[in-house]
């Protein structure tokens, strides 16, 4: 292992480079990099460049309610073809049904019905009929047919919202399907949130109408005018329909100066609108959007040409807004924003500067503290350092990740669990020498023995990596991304950059001594502290504690946030120090409950939450268009940093499956760790965990943090370090199991908690030094996650010595290891 070949040094050397330039687009303006370099950079999370996060949910029952309107129409048409009498004809959740007014006629009706039952060469079945001897007869959507219109919809409604989007002029939407029936729009850079909502919102069905004479003529309703009152009876015949259009742009009345839509049909819609024009010259003709009649001008005379004209009561936003809606093309269902995460450019720039100062303390932390224990090696593990933190951004630049907030917090994570395989080396080559072995033979031992116990607990990490990926939202995914990158890099950085540092080293000053010795101490070389004698102690303290957190569960409880519970929060910055008795009074005349104030950082900032109000997605983003807009006009010079809304079934849905998260987690720690080593060890380090987990929720409940999605990527990664560190612990229980095979298991098991103390110690520290300017630097958004973790630190750490090596004793001591007789008391 320590020797390397010329191509080898090459390709390691290569790998580093790449990287360095790899990163270095992502910190040089575009136009000063060379031609020959790739440009690809990682993406801004909208929680770094300000944006909005949409997710919007299609409301398929809308497709199925208009698929029975068309056929109530159908069937109505064929009974009165076959000159059938009928009663009751009406359409109901999945079916439409009607009664026979002579029950003797059933089979005529069949036949009449027979043209609607056929799928056509196209599909299948649609429609199946059944009847019933008293004539009542039911025609139902098939299950398939009803799976196939909601999935076309889902898919149509993507292409549509894509499209407005797009001639909105967003740099870099993104625009996806998510689930069944959601979609999930990304919209960096935006500073008008408000107004893409209301072009997603709005259906955009156009149709063509001539009035009726009166509200009580057969096949008429009464339709709402637009921006009135008022209510005109309109035919419920459509003459021609708006997916006829071919283009629709905002243009100015030549006459009057008033803004107007002009809008021109395809050929097929030409014709149409001709024909109707000119047979019904001198009646109005109605525009119908929405259900809503925007306009209803007298025809005058025929128009041939195939285009027209939308008068109303326009500003140039709504008529802008308005021909971009008719050149997307109406959706086939209404769409419901079910979750909103918005953040102003402003809230955006001043986390990117508490990241980078949060980054560049804890980097420099870091970097001083392992020079100061290690020294030389030390050094030489600040240079793998450099190129894992070049290696990781050059991989999320490769493949065009979002950086996020979080993201940057993992980034310095990462740097903080990356110096743990440098210090399991370092010790394991220190420890090597205590015993006599040679230099050369230190260095080769140190690295081949402390590679198992870095693959064992990196895996860890990057399992539970998986299952926060696999159940976050895009914030969390960027942490979770960011993490299990770093850990990956870190691998290649910590066993081969390291080695071949100090290989060269070696070679060069052969016959030295090793420059480990001259470093700074946190443990004393040898110690010898017989833990297991305070081992019912300790299982005592912490079971107590974990019952106590229980306890603090039910009473007070969490603090669920806005990610768990539902509602609505918005962070605002207010012209001054912020005044709560008026914000108090304006807020609490809006109707929307209980309105919870909090002061946000300085005393500019405030962080409003109300619950959702009933009537569901619809009515929560009206009491949150009523709340901004009362801020505007109250208090003005106000600015809107953040909005965060939630619905109820999103909010359900996402604390289930953090619950799952950490459930899975736990599951796959005990399999891993059982497979790895014995079922005892699996049992003891997953047991110690859910212990630590229980303690970090009881924590937040006697804190009162929020507890939500971030919360969640905070308590698995307390557990990815818990189990770190225990299986740092086992790993030298196992090697000294097979080393001292008389040894009491006892005994045996302080040996390896006071072998591995120095790594224990020295990682702990070292993950404090890169947590701790988050906590201090990071910003609001990330202070409570930087004390969870800080906490967990120091829980996970006394944990694997006073909880998990008890357990192992207890379970493992008549099967690991049998007691000979007269073992120590």
């Amino acid at each position: 292992m320590l020797t390397f070949s010329k191509l080898k040094s090459a390709l390691i050397w290569i790998i580093c480079a790449l990287g360095l330039l790899l990163s270095l687009p992502n910190f040089v303006k575009p136009d000063q990099m060379p031609d020959w370099l790739p440009l690809s950079r990682f993406n801004l999370g909208l929680d770094l460049q300000g944006g909005a996060y949409l997710l919007l949910e299609v409301e398929t029952g809308a497709v199925v309610a208009e698929r029975l309107d068309g056929t109530l129409d159908a069937t109505r048409g064929a009974l009165r073809a076959a000159g059938l009498v009928y009663r009751d004809l009406a359409a109901g959740a999945d079916a439409v049904s009607f009664t026979l007014a002579d029950p003797a006629r059933a089979e005529a009706a069949r036949a009449a019905l027979r043209p609607l039952l056929d799928g056509g060469p196209a599909g299948p079945r649609e429609l199946t009929l059944t009847a019933g001897p008293d004539g009542r007869f039911r025609l139902s959507l098939t299950e398939e047919a009803i799976r196939q219109a909601e999935a076309r919809a889902v898919e149509q409604s993507v292409e549509i919202v894509r499209r407005r989007i797009d001639q909105v002029g967003v740099n870099e939407p993104v625009v996806a399907r998510q689930g069944r029936d959601r979609i999930l729009v990304q919209l960096p850079g935006i500073d008008d949130p408000g107004r893409i909502k209301r072009l997603l919102g709005q259906t955009a069905k156009m149709s063509f109408h001539l009035l009726g004479e009166s509200a009580g003529t057969p096949g008429t309703r009464l339709l709402p005018l637009a921006d009135s009152a008022e209510r005109l009876p309109v035919r419920t015949r459509i003459e021609l329909d708006g997916a006829r259009l071919r283009d629709a742009s905002a243009g100015r009345n030549g006459q009057t100066g008033e803004w107007v839509v002009n809008f021109s049909f395809d050929s097929a819609g030409a014709r149409r609108f001709a024909d109707i024009t000119t047979r019904q010259v001198g009646r109005p003709f109605a525009i119908v959007l929405d259900g809503k009649v925007i306009s209803a001008p007298v025809i005058r005379e025929p128009i041939t040409g195939g285009q027209g004209q939308i008068s109303g009561h326009f500003s140039a936003q709504s008529a802008n807004d308005l021909a971009v809606l008719l050149r997307a093309g109406a959706l086939p269902a209404p769409l419901s924003v079910v979750e909103e995460r918005t953040v102003g450019p402003e809230l955006g720039a001043d986390a990117i500067r508490a990241g980078v100062i949060a980054c560049v303390v804890g980097f420099a932390l870091v970097v001083g503290f392992m020079a100061v224990s290690y020294g030389l090696f030390g050094l030489f593990a600040n240079i793998a350092l450099l190129f894992n933190l070049a290696l990781t951004l050059a991989a999320l630049s490769l493949l065009q990740a979002t950086l996020t907030l979080p993201g940057i917090a993992g980034i310095l994570l990462t740097l903080g669990m990356s110096v743990d395989a440098n210090i399991l080396i370092n010790e394991r080559i220190r420890e090597e020498r205590r015993n006599g072995a040679g230099p050369l033979a230190a260095l080769e031992t140190g690295f081949r023995r402390a590679f198992a116990t870095i693959l064992d607990s990196n895996l860890t990490t990057l399992i539970k990596m998986a299952l926060l990926y696999a159940v976050g939202t895009g914030t969390v995914k960027g942490f979770a991304v960011t993490i299990s990158l770093g850990i990956l890099t870190s691998m290649f950085t910590a066993t081969v950059v390291t080695r071949w540092l100090i290989v060269a080293w070696v070679r060069r000053h052969r016959g030295a001594e090793l420059p480990l010795h001259r470093g700074l101490r946190l443990v004393p070389e040898r110690t010898a502290i017989p833990f297991m004698k305070g081992r019912i102690a300790g299982l005592a303290v912490s079971v107590v504690l974990s019952l106590a957190s229980v306890g603090l569960f039910f009473a007070p409880g969490l603090n669920y946030g806005v990610d768990f519970a539902g509602g609505t929060v918005v962070e605002i910055r207010t012209d001054g120090p912020a005044d709560f008795p008026r914000l108090r009074e304006a807020t609490g005349q809006l109707g929307l409950g209980p309105v919870s104030l909090q002061r946000f950082g300085p005393p500019t900032d405030v962080l409003l939450r109300f619950e959702q109000p009933p009537g569901g997605a619809a009515a929560q983003q009206q009491a949150l268009e009523r709340v901004q807009a009362t801020l505007v006009e109250s208090f003005p010079g106000t600015v809107l940093r953040r909005v965060e809304t939630v619905g109820a079934s999103v909010s359900a849905e996402l604390f289930r499956d953090g619950m799952l998260a950490l459930g899975l987690a736990a599951v796959a720690m005990l399999l891993y760790i059982w497979f790895r080593f014995e079922w005892q060890f699996g049992v003891g380090a997953v047991a110690t965990m859910l212990l630590d987990v229980t303690k970090t929720v009881g924590f937040f409940a006697l804190t009162g943090m929020q507890f939500n999605l971030t919360a969640i990527a905070a308590i698995l990664t307390i557990m990815g370090y818990s189990i770190n560190d225990k299986v740092v612990v086992y790993d030298r229980v196992r090697e000294n199991l097979r080393l001292y095979r008389k040894m009491p298991l006892r005994d045996l098991i302080d040996l390896s908690i006071n072998q591995t103390l120095g790594r224990t110690v020295g990682t702990s520290l070292a993950l404090a030094l890169a947590t701790l300017p988050l906590a201090l630097f990071g910003g609001e958004a990330l202070r409570d996650f930087a004390w969870v973790l800080l906490f967990g630190v120091v829980l996970a750490t006394s944990s694997s010595i006073f909880i998990a090596a008890p357990i192992l004793l207890f379970l493992g001591e008549k099967r690991l290891r049998r007691e000979p007789e007269g073992g120590a008391p």
